[in-house]
């Protein structure tokens, strides 16, 4: 059998000393995560970031560095999952914009606010992630190659 973990993208938004998460429906109720989804065919990386985040919560997010690469298994799903999480900026909001099946909202949040909810979190990458981002890690988009 071959094995196969999960590649997803992620974004790690920060705007004033708060963060953008997403509130969604899962099969645990409803939970934290940050914009991020599975990585699709046809596009990079940090297109499929991008996407994601427009999708999740009406942001347009131009991913302008690589905050970390995570590898974690959900006993839960009994899933293994390979995120690539990006930092960047926001370039546009679509305040009318429809967000994803099964987001309820999307929601900006200080670090404090994002600790005192890790019971609700999906995974632990969600803070993980934001935790690096806070100590600085920063790697350039130019580590990931897309060879055609």
């Amino acid at each position: 059998m071959i094995w196969k973990p999960n590649v997803t993208v992620a974004a790690v938004i920060e705007r004033e000393g708060k963060f953008l998460l997403v509130e969604e429906e899962t099969a645990q109720g409803l939970r934290f995560n940050q914009p991020a989804g599975h990585w699709e065919p046809n596009e990079t990386l940090e297109q499929g970031a991008a996407r994601e985040a427009l999708e999740e919560t009406a942001y347009h997010f131009t991913p302008q560095h690589l905050t970390g690469i995570y590898r974690w298994h959900s006993d839960n799903a009994n899933i293994t999952y390979l995120r690539f999480a990006f930092c960047g900026e926001i370039t546009g909001h679509e305040p009318e914009r429809k967000l994803d099946e099964g987001i309820v909202r999307a929601v900006w949040m200080t670090i404090d606010e994002v600790r005192a909810t890790q019971d609700r979190h999906r995974s632990p990458l969600i803070l993980r992630c934001i935790e690096d981002y806070l100590a600085g890690k920063r790697y350039p988009l130019g580590l990931i190659t897309h060879y055609e």
